[in-house]
């Protein structure tokens, strides 16, 4: 189980906002934008930040990947 943040990144774009924009109506550091790229896990106040500055619920930025074992 992992997650990815492509509903982010092409939020970003559909806004034509950059990361670094994001970064400043966040205070995110850019290491942790570096994280997300990687789709590596952020803090939920990471994502709840970001979901106040889009206005936008978590569902829009950020999807879960589930594994298909049983």
């Amino acid at each position: 189980m992992g997650v990815n943040y492509k509903r982010l990144w092409k939020r970003l774009i559909d806004d034509e906002m950059e990361t670094s924009d994001l970064h400043l109506a966040t205070g995110i550091a850019p290491s942790t934008f570096s994280k997300m790229r990687k789709n590596e896990y952020v803090s939920l106040d990471v994502l709840v930040r970001i979901c106040k500055a889009l206005n936008c619920q978590l569902s829009e930025i950020v999807e879960v990947e589930l594994d298909n074992r049983s």
